[in-house]
């Protein structure tokens, strides 16, 4: 039986109970469920016509153009909340006082405030002085969900990035700052790559959460994927009802095949990155390099001098 400081390991009597508790909750999960469905079952929203509104060209063009809408607002968010987690980042780890107090403040702040409230107080400000920024009624929308995304996720991006340099050991900060370096140039060339690299599964993964509050858009009337699923359920009547199920369905299908599709990339830039480089590999001590190793220490050292092969051939 293993434990830890945490956590203790549970006995026979508390593995059965616990076994039991999981079963007496699935089940009633499950209950819901069903029941959930039964319900809207003999409200006919599982009827077939409710799903026929799919194939008509003006719904599927709706859909379209709200999953273009969010995706757009979410490139801009993602690629403007990195950059300014790198600056927020670098910016906490200044040496300088004034610096480093704007940069935990702001963090701090934008963290602590809901990004709906941040969201709703940006679309009345662009909407207040959209005569003096020169801004359209769409635009306001716009760029304030987007700068909403950006000040929140950029703030938890640069904590991210905080934690991944604070991790790089030690040693290599010492050595470049030994050749000659500025410390700009250790931050970016050396500090924040590796940062990234070891964070890049939680970067990703708040990219992921990013991609999913564009659907808070919905609250300022921007016409991203939720607002337009909302409009077509509204606005549609089958049956003498409204078919809020299938879109739903249909609406939460779409967001989770986006958030799969950039879990997908993620996982496909931490493999590439992961690769082994190519190299002399070091034998362990004591213990001799096999033919094909050895063959490569061989073509990948240095030509010997002259003297030292006609040394090598007299001997």
């Amino acid at each position: 039986m293993s434990s830890s400081v945490l956590y203790d390991a549970p006995g026979p009597k508390a593995r059965v109970r616990n076994r039991i508790f999981s079963v007496v909750g699935a089940l009633a999960v499950l209950g819901l469920i069903v029941f959930a469905v039964v319900r809207l079952n003999d409200k006919g929203q599982f009827a077939p016509q409710m799903w026929d509104i799919f194939n008509y060209a003006g719904v599927r063009t709706s859909i379209r153009d709200g999953v273009l809408t969010t995706l757009k607002v979410f490139a801009v968010a993602a690629v403007l909340s990195l950059v300014l987690g790198v600056l927020l980042a670098v910016g906490r780890l200044s040496d300088h006082k004034p610096v480093r107090w704007f940069a935990t403040a702001f963090i701090e702040l934008f963290r602590a405030v809901p990004l709906l409230i941040t969201i709703y107080v940006l679309w009345v400000l662009f909407l207040t002085y959209r005569s003096d920024l020169g801004l359209s009624g769409d635009d306001t929308g716009f760029w304030a969900l987007v700068i909403g995304l950006t000040v929140y996720n950029g703030s938890v991006q640069a904590e991210v990035l905080r934690a991944g340099i604070n991790a790089v050991p030690k040693g290599q900060r010492e050595a470049a700052y030994a050749l000659g370096m500025r410390k700009t140039q250790v931050m970016m060339t050396v500090l924040v790559p590796q940062a990234v690299r070891a964070m890049l599964p939680t970067i990703i993964s708040q990219l992921v959460v990013t991609l999913k509050d564009t659907s808070l858009g919905y609250v300022i009337t921007y016409q991203e994927l939720l607002f337009q699923l909302q409009q077509l359920a509204g606005n549609t009547v089958v049956n003498d009802d409204n078919p809020y199920v299938p879109v739903i369905i249909v609406g939460g299908a779409i967001y989770i095949a986006m958030c799969l599709a950039l879990s997908a990339l993620a996982t496909w830039i931490e493999r590439r990155g992961r690769r082994a480089k190519t190299g002399i590999r070091v034998a362990d001590a004591g213990q001799p390099l096999a033919a094909a190793d050895a063959l490569d220490v061989i073509d990948q050292s240095a030509p010997a001098a002259p003297e030292d092969a006609a040394a090598g051939k007299t001997n």
